[in-house]
């Protein structure tokens, strides 16, 4: 049972009086053994002399030192002889020292707070004693006050009293310490073994096991969690004072954070550090959560079929395509015209916007499509599973009717929520074959009028670019990654197919929405392109010549002209299982052929779009340069190897050169070139410095082919 203990006035008075006689010095004299702080420790010392407030003290260290008496600490005692020798000063010192240790280290202070906490916030170190001791001497004094002042965590020195901690403030400087203690832990441990791990690098290789300073699994967790937050660029802000001290020593190099994950193998040798910077989980495991959720739309699917709609629909996409978001049907009518039914996705059905699903959905923003692998904007059981238009399933799709004249120019949109079931899904190099051998009356109808679309955008302004696309393979990835580079094969007809329809459908939905008076989100490029610039690229410094003048498309909630594409109205719609703004326009789309109304306002739609567009612009990156960082790999690894290169600007000391099979552009010093250079100017060039993690590229030697 807990004693209590109150402070009664005969008690408190005597502590205070004594403290008030105390710092006028009357009870501090010669032949006194007192204590002062030194070094954060009480330190033992005999007063020689005493006057007018300073002390002259010989210290059990044998050194003479003066002080104000204010500096001593509030015990004092016991009294010797001020005549005695330095010799017998020490010895009666060192006796103290020992006895007062020992008693310090019988003391259990916590045991002290526990009495203590709760009764008084605060009080003198006699009152603190006389709960151990009846008539405590100056030993026992001192001992207490010694470990009182240890234990920081639940005592506060504030002469001449002690703050007794709540226990909420116990619990947070306990917490404080043990973190504290680690960081120290930390930065002992990690400063030592960053440097072994920079060495083992610096000599081709990665740290052995046994070169691991030892350390507990608490330490190696922090330091791996450390590593990996800088990698991402979590908690930065907070974390460089630490990273200063860890990295002592080292290189300035950008990525040396994860220059040092990879030498100690917490992380691969060609890890993709943008999906860290993004928050971006490649694989389907940040679905899990949603299960209960992804359960519920897969039933759905299965639970609320529909009679599919009787047209035959194909889809065409690359062989590798799981996620099949658009499929279609096209018929000649007796007057010449053409009618266009194309079914797209509609993921949105039973879709809980709002919900920790959407959120998490909304964060990836859109499916990414590397080397390494494929990582989809949806679970996988939805995205490339109950929602994807697989042949011979019953699936939920918007279903659009196209009207056409002979001459391809649109007449009328009819869009509708229904089901659909195709019946075939094919694949480029398929299809390419189909229309090679004129073997499938429906594909050569369907480039007919892509021929008839496309030129009709020409007609209009649009400049199309087609560009030879690497195909990029990696094998033994990841440990003994090598790139293998090959080129794509030509499915230029199949392709025109699907990107003339899908141009169509984004466009003439757009426009649907415009008529109907209700907002999407739409793909805006509202600039003047010279009317020359029109037509099919295929040349490298065409190519670059055109880009230079175009600007970024802008997203937004009022439609205008796509410049380049020569349309007007364009609402991105036929992607929704791989991007969430496509995701978005489905849904608003489909809820106002329900409902007669949209289900945001403009400017709900205006929020949502600048929500995802600041979330895509850390996700776009990794699209944009991991295939970079694999191309620039190749290179590397073919280093010795000479490759064609096209000039495509000479302006400046630096030439623009583009590499068309691998697509990517160097620039190298005019002069290494030759005196007369003209756009279109073929090189053969070869590197001698190649880091694909910093996008350093050098070229060494140019000969003109």
């Amino acid at each position: 049972m807990r004693e209590t203990f109150t402070v009664s006035a005969n008690t408190a008075v005597p502590g205070r009086i004594y403290m008030s006689l105390f710092k006028e010095g009357r009870y501090v004299a010669p032949g006194n053994i007192v204590e002062f702080m030194h070094g954060n420790q009480p330190q033992l010392a005999f007063v020689m002399e005493e006057q007018s407030g300073k002390l002259k003290l010989y210290t059990i260290n044998k050194r003479e030192t003066k002080m104000p008496a204010a500096r001593v600490l509030p015990w004092i005692g016991p009294q010797y002889s001020a005549s005695a020798s330095r010799q017998e000063m020490l010895d009666h010192m060192v006796a103290h020292q020992e006895k007062r240790g020992e008693l310090q280290a019988g003391l259990d202070t916590m045991e002290i707070w526990d009495l203590a906490q709760g009764e008084v916030e605060k009080a003198p170190l006699n009152w603190f004693a006389g709960l151990l001791w009846e008539n405590p001497d100056a030993d026992q004094i001192s001992a207490l006050g010694r470990a009182m002042i240890a234990a920081k965590t639940h005592f506060k020195f504030q002469p001449p009293e002690f703050i007794i901690y709540t226990q909420e403030k116990v619990e947070l400087r306990l917490k404080q310490q043990a973190e504290e203690k680690a960081h120290e832990e930390i930065m002992s441990v990690g400063q030592d073994l960053f440097k072994k791990i920079w060495t083992a690098r610096e000599s081709g290789g990665k740290i052995r096991q046994d070169q691991i300073p030892a350390m507990s699994d608490d330490i190696e967790e922090g330091l791996k969690s450390f590593l990996m937050d800088r990698i991402s660029g979590l908690n930065e802000d907070k974390s460089n004072k630490m990273w200063s001290a860890l990295r002592k020593g080292l290189p300035d190099h950008p990525h040396l954070p994860l220059l040092l994950a990879q030498g100690w193998g917490i992380v691969n040798p060609h890890h993709n550090y943008l999906l860290d910077e993004a928050e971006y989980i490649f694989d389907d495991s940040w679905s899990a959560k949603h299960n209960i959720e992804v359960d519920r739309l897969v039933k759905a699917v299965e639970t609320k079929a529909g009679d599919p709609c009787p047209l035959p629909m194909r889809s065409i996409d690359s062989a590798t395509t799981k996620d099949i978001d658009d499929a279609f049907n096209l018929k000649r009518r007796e007057d010449g015209g053409y009618t266009l039914t194309i079914a797209l996705a509609r993921p949105c059905m039973d879709w809980d916007f709002g919900s920790a699903l959407d959120q998490a959905v909304m964060n990836r923003g859109t499916s990414v499509y590397l080397p390494e692998g494929t990582s989809h904007m949806m679970p996988e059981a939805l995205g490339i599973g109950a929602f994807s238009l697989f042949a011979g399933e019953v699936r939920p799709a918007l279903i659009t009717t196209f009207e056409l004249d002979e001459h391809g120019i649109l007449q009328s949109v009819t869009p509708h929520n229904g089901w659909v079931k195709i019946t075939d899904n094919s694949t480029y190099l398929a299809v390419e074959q189909m229309l090679e051998e004129g073997s499938d009356d429906e594909m050569a109808l369907a480039f007919e009028l892509s021929e008839k679309l496309l030129q009709e955008r020409i007609k209009h302004g649009a400049i199309v670019i087609r560009r030879p696309e690497p195909e990029l393979s990696l094998k033994n990835w990841p440990q003994q990654t090598k790139v293998i580079m090959s080129a794509k094969e030509k499915t230029t007809r199949a392709d025109q197919i699907i990107s003339e329809f899908m141009i169509l459908a984004n466009s003439g939905l757009g426009k649907f929405a415009e008529e109907n008076d209700f907002p999407l989100l739409y793909r805006t490029q509202d600039i003047a392109l010279p009317s020359d610039l029109s037509g099919i690229v295929t040349e490298p410094h065409e190519i670059y010549m055109r880009v230079r003048q175009m600007v970024p498309p802008q997203m937004d909630t009022t439609p205008k002209k796509h410049a380049t594409l020569a349309v007007s109205g364009y609402s991105p719609i036929t992607s929704p299982l791989r991007r969430y703004a496509d995701f978005i326009n489905m849904a608003q789309l489909c809820h106002y052929l329900v409902e007669d109304q949209p289900k945001w306002d403009a400017d709900e739609l205006k929020s949502l779009a600048e929500n995802l567009q600041l979330r895509l612009q850390s996700v776009i990156k990794i699209q944009r340069f991991r295939p970079r960082y694999w191309k620039l790999l190749y290179l590397a690894q073919n280093r010795k190897g000479w490759h064609h290169a096209v000039v495509v600007d000479d302006n400046g000391p630096l030439a623009t050169l583009a590499m068309p099979e691998i697509q990517i552009n160097v620039r190298v010093p005019r002069p290494m070139l030759g005196d007369k250079l003209y756009p279109g100017q073929g090189f053969q060039i070869r590197f001698n410095k190649i880091d694909p993690l910093t996008n350093e590229l050098r070229v060494v030697e140019a000969m003109e082919e």
